[in-house]
């Protein structure tokens, strides 16, 4: 049996393990949260390496893309490096082929997503190929990456501003403490209440709401009108949660295993045992082409 095991900087409360069957083979797929502490995340990747087949980083990110562009997260590389043997992802991978390919589906095989939809993003760089492929099939895109990570409330409505600002900026802001930029540990777990009543015209305003879902929950008011929201990973509580506010649907661009959906970067760590490659050979044509095999679809849930 091959073992992934997702390291997170999230909350211990979302832990979660399957054994599960993927092309034949049995694999043990887990995720740990170590609550916002970067020292036990560190220490449990030393613990990890060398005794599973590949690791998962959670919570944070190693690389953000811009493009051709990626920037590296200077918080997530130490992370990474003090891995030595076990490959190790952060799902940016899987999330610029799995994530495209769900929006291709949603607007081509059901009426979830279609041009002209009002579309929310709360954080569009740690998903770039998500954004592009919604602006690319016509979508009234809000981008909130200024909004929701650095408290300036100025949306972003075209690729080409998106660009242009994530390339002005990422340089330095990959280089602050990961935690001043996204919700780690106990923040996953609450709301910020003061930037609720402030954020809420924008999801009110949307269709569709997308992105991380730490940062969709943390901000989102009540009074939701049945918007769709497509994200990543989900929990029976995390569902409870959405319920109560008013969403209509739930796209998950992961499956269910056991209940629940797991984050990109533990199925892309499954991904890799599966393939048996270093992560920097595999190509994106190689991804979808497993993603093919294995019939991965997003899980659509009605809320309603």
């Amino acid at each position: 049996m091959k073992r992934v095991v997702s390291v997170s900087l999230g909350s211990s409360r979302r832990d979660h393990k399957v054994v599960t069957e993927l092309l034949g083979e049995s694999f043990e797929i887990a995720r740990v949260g170590t609550d916002g502490d970067f020292n036990r995340a560190l220490e449990l990747l030393q613990e990890l390496d060398g005794k599973v087949d590949a690791i998962g980083l959670g919570g944070i990110d190693v690389y953000l893309f811009v493009k051709e562009k990626r920037y590296a997260v200077k918080d997530g590389l130490r992370l990474m490096e003090a891995v030595k043997t076990t490959p190790v992802v952060d799902g940016s991978g899987l999330k610029n082929t799995l994530e495209r390919e769900v929006v291709r589906i949603l607007a081509g095989e059901t009426g979830l997503l279609k041009k002209g939809a009002k579309v929310l993003m709360v954080s569009s760089v740690d998903r770039f190929g998500m954004a592009e492929a919604m602006a690319e099939i016509g979508c009234d895109m809000t981008f909130g990456d200024l909004i929701f990570a650095a408290g300036i409330p100025y949306p972003i409505h075209t690729m080409h501003e998106l660009e242009e600002i994530a390339n002005r900026l990422l340089p330095e802001f990959t280089k602050m403490p990961f935690h001043m930029l996204y919700p780690t540990g106990k923040k996953q777990d609450t709301q910020d209440d003061a930037k609720v009543e402030k954020f809420a015209g924008y999801y009110l305003g949307a269709e569709v709401i997308a992105g991380d879902f730490h940062l969709i929950r943390r901000f989102m008011p009540a009074g939701l009108k049945g918007q769709t929201i497509l994200t990543n990973t989900t929990t029976r509580d995390d569902i409870d949660f959405l319920k109560s506010k008013g969403a209509g649907a739930l796209v998950t661009t992961t499956p269910e295993y056991g209940g629940r959906s797991f984050g990109t970067n533990v199925m892309e760590a499954a991904l890799l045992a599966v393939l048996g490659k270093p992560w920097e050979e595999i190509t994106p044509q190689e991804y979808l082409n497993l993603l093919h095999r294995l019939n991965f679809k997003p899980r659509i849930l009605s809320l309603l």
